[in-house]
């Protein structure tokens, strides 16, 4: 598996990111639904990444700095073809050794609350993240789980 920086351009990825934005609207109420388009994960402050293996597109993950010390996990997708083959296991892994490298000393999320949620929040637990609450820009929610982790310097 290969994971790259991506800009966002190519059709494949297109496509993924329409299949992602397409399923968290038909799981979350408009105001419950944090999920970036392309042009959003294009912006300045977000670094966005793809897995491959043979030419194929296997998921993506970014990571969006809120400051020097913070970032927040975005877009983590695993393309439906590829699921329970240790995709966002690797994406995951990633994410975190890019944010320690910039020195971060917090890592957070937020996913939904619905049952399709549980296998990503499973992940982060096994990862070391804990529950917590609304961070940045979000506010409580019954459809959101925010999610930390520490990161050691």
């Amino acid at each position: 598996m290969k994971i790259i920086i991506d800009d966002l351009t190519g059709s494949e990825i297109a496509a993924l990111i329409g299949e992602h934005l397409q399923d968290m609207e038909s799981q979350s109420p408009p105001e419950s639904m944090h999920a970036l388009n392309l042009e959003k994960l294009r912006e300045p402050g977000i670094t966005f990444w793809s897995a491959w293996e043979h030419g194929e597109l296997l998921g993506c993950g970014a990571l969006k700095e809120l400051d020097s010390s913070h970032g927040e996990i975005k877009s983590m997708r695993t393309a439906s073809g590829h699921l329970r083959k240790g995709v966002a296991k690797r994406i995951l892994t990633h994410i975190i050794e890019e944010a320690k490298m910039r020195g971060y000393s917090r890592l957070s999320l937020e996913t939904g609350t619905q049952e399709s949620f549980q296998p990503a929040q499973l992940l982060y637990k096994r990862f070391g993240f804990d529950y917590c609450l609304p961070f940045a820009e979000y506010v409580l929610d019954p459809n959101s789980v925010f999610m930390t982790l520490k990161l050691l310097s």
